[in-house]
């Protein structure tokens, strides 16, 4: 493979501490590469050093020449004063534009329901984020960085990025570096995860599924973390193997390996205990919408929804902005009244809401952390251990440092962790999360989920976040066209939904240009949605080529290799293991000694991998 950038010996360092330590890092091409990592560790830094946007103190960053590099800042950097037009396409003419395949894929996946001639400032702020994105993409870079580009995004349009991504990045081309804290998007596209952490890069290869297995093999072995980030991690795997059937079915990482390191671990969530302590705490009647439809100004929201939420329910809630979910969890809370039908609430029914606006912070801004936690008197139970307010901190990542800081000088993530937490300690019996995932890094993600699991109560999420619904809720239903829907099918039967067109009238409902008309994309009148379906038409009729079919004989002699590459793995998975141990107890002074047991474990790990390699091609066809 053919490098296209590297740094070597990299060392920066601002007033009050070291950032990277003699970083060495490379990027090839066709490499996608995922970088996670703590909130302040320096994942944004690396992308500015790597871009040249900020100089080390000491080492270099090369590039080959010729090679271009764009770059998506989290930062808004759109000019104000364009259009959208002008943002995207520059001074081009439409019949230049909208004969790139390319542009219009672009335009289609992102853009489909904004003003093409809308005037940048006066677009929200997701608005501009997604035409920030675009014009990005438009361009022809051979590297891309993407700082956060699941920002603002709904579960369609990550989806739709994601395969952007793989097309115009296959093996071999081109060069992609992304940092995201959404996980399904991570593991859709890396390559290879880069893990920043304490002032270095540790590399892995895969994606977020195949990081997690070697990070918890590598815990395990260097015995170096602490057990209860070690069993958070395993926790994680587990739902990772057992989870989501589209995901086993087709497997990322190691399944022996996987199957070896969860055998002990019990399912992330005793459902029977508790929907038993669900049931104690709320009875038999939580909330039962009955045909209860909404208007606004003579305007249709919501049309006969019929959803009796149970004791213990744990649902996720989809659909497109402005569909109507904010107005459905008002019928829930009872901030919103029904136009028509009614709503039934249990008399012991208790609701929190954990929304965007950080509203249970507000009074207490100036005070300290620890301030704010000592009124509080109770405790939390999670998994059957009553937690302190204090654990239940130190639980979501706070450090002792941390209790004295005032409020308002928390980062975005750690009010949005503490809020939770004041949230929690008042002890509702309902919960619920509207985008709860903002601001919070894979780490913070996977410990909020693993609090969320041993929530007693009914718990309803809204969130994009793909990862987050299957991990913590067991249905979902999606707002389409004004009418409540189960998805049995969960989140891949909402995009197939989507992709018939269901929700388009939310979309036209509430996307309006400037003098409240109808917002339709590019100059000319051309129609947005058959943009999007001429940029995309390509890859929908690639995805629906199905895999040729195996005949009898072909079948049978596909499952006998599977059958002997797994027992040829098993044995080489031993053989390693066993050169770890020789490794491990050799005399480290012997340095010729110690690189030939060195180099017959590289030799062993290249067997391996070019045997799991083709153990994953026959599991494609045979799954």
């Amino acid at each position: 493979m053919a490098h296209l950038l590297g740094a070597e010996a990299l060392h920066l360092e601002y007033p009050t501490r070291v950032i990277f330590d003699s970083v060495t890092v490379g990027l090839n091409e066709g490499d996608r590469v995922g970088i996670v990592g703590r909130n302040g560790d320096g994942k944004s830094t690396l992308l500015s050093l790597l871009s040249g946007r900020i100089q080390p103190d000491s080492g270099r960053v090369t590039r080959r020449r010729g090679v271009t590099l764009g770059m998506l800042d989290q930062a808004d950097t759109v000019d104000s004063s364009l259009t959208v037009a002008q943002a995207v396409v520059g001074d081009l003419d439409e019949h230049e534009w909208a004969g790139d395949a390319r542009v219009r894929d672009v335009i289609g996946g992102l853009l489909g329901d904004i003003d093409w001639n809308a005037v940048i400032g006066t677009l929200s702020g997701g608005q501009r984020r997604r035409v920030a994105l675009a014009a990005l993409l438009v361009g022809d870079w051979d590297i891309i960085f993407l700082d956060e580009p699941t920002n603002h995004l709904d579960v369609e349009g990550i989806a739709w990025l994601a395969q952007h991504l793989k097309r115009r990045w296959p093996a071999g081309s081109g060069g992609l570096a992304v940092v995201t804290h959404d996980r399904w998007f991570l593991d859709e596209v890396s390559t290879d995860t880069w893990e920043v952490h304490d002032r270095l890069i540790e590399p892995f290869e895969g994606g977020y599924a195949a990081y997690i297995l070697q990070r918890v093999e590598r815990d395990r072995m260097a015995s170096t973390m602490e057990s209860k980030r070690q069993n958070l991690m395993k926790k994680e795997l587990a739902w990772l193997r057992r989870g989501a059937p589209a995901r086993t079915s087709k497997p990322k990482f190691r399944m022996d390996a996987a199957a070896e390191l969860i055998a002990d671990e019990p399912p992330v969530r005793d459902t029977v205990s508790l929907t038993q302590m669900a049931t104690a705490r709320l009875g038999k009647d939580v909330v039962d919408i009955l045909d209860a439809s909404v208007s606004f100004d003579g305007r249709p929201v919501l049309q006969d929804v019929e959803w009796r939420i149970a004791p213990g329910e744990r649902t996720g809630i989809l659909g497109v902005n402005g569909a109507g979910k904010s107005t459905l969890l008002g019928l829930v809370t009872g901030a919103v009244e029904p136009t028509s039908g009614r709503v039934k609430r249990g008399k012991t029914v208790k609701i929190a809401s954990l929304t965007q606006q950080l509203a249970e912070l507000e009074d207490v801004m100036n005070d300290r952390v620890s301030e704010v936690i000592g009124r509080y008197r109770t405790s939390y139970v999670a998994g059957g251990k009553e937690l302190t307010p204090g654990q239940l901190l130190e639980r979501l990542g706070f450090t002792s440092a941390q209790l004295t800081t005032p409020v308002k000088d928390l980062s975005g993530g750690q009010k949005r962790r503490l809020q939770l937490l004041l949230i929690l300690l008042d002890e509702p019996n309902v919960l619920i999360l509207d985008e709860p995932t903002n601001d919070l890094d894979t780490d913070m993600l996977a410990a909020l989920e693993d609090l969320l699991d041993s929530f007693p109560g009914t718990l309803l999420v809204v969130s994009h976040d793909r990862y987050l619904l299957e991990r913590v809720t067991d249905q979902q239903y999606a707002v389409l066209d004004q009418k409540f829907r189960h998805l049995p099918g969960g989140l891949e039967q909402y995009l197939t939904l989507r992709k018939q067109g269901a929700g388009s009238a939310d979309a036209r409902a509430r996307d309006r240009g400037p003098g409240g008309t109808s917002s339709s994309l590019p100059a000319g009148g051309t129609d947005a949605a058959a943009l999007a379906s001429a940029g995309t038409s390509g890859a929908a009729s690639g995805a629906a080529v199905a895999a040729p079919a195996l005949s009898g004989a072909e079948l049978r002699t596909a499952e006998k290799e599977r059958s002997s590459l797994e027992r040829r793995i098993n044995k080489l998975t031993g053989q390693i293991d066993a050169q770890h141990h020789r490794i491990a107890e050799f005399d480290q002074s012997d340095y010729v000694g110690l690189a030939a047991l060195t180099a017959d474990l590289s030799a062993l790990e290249e067997q391996i991998t070019t045997l799991e390699t083709r153990w994953l091609e026959l599991s494609e066809l045979l799954d």
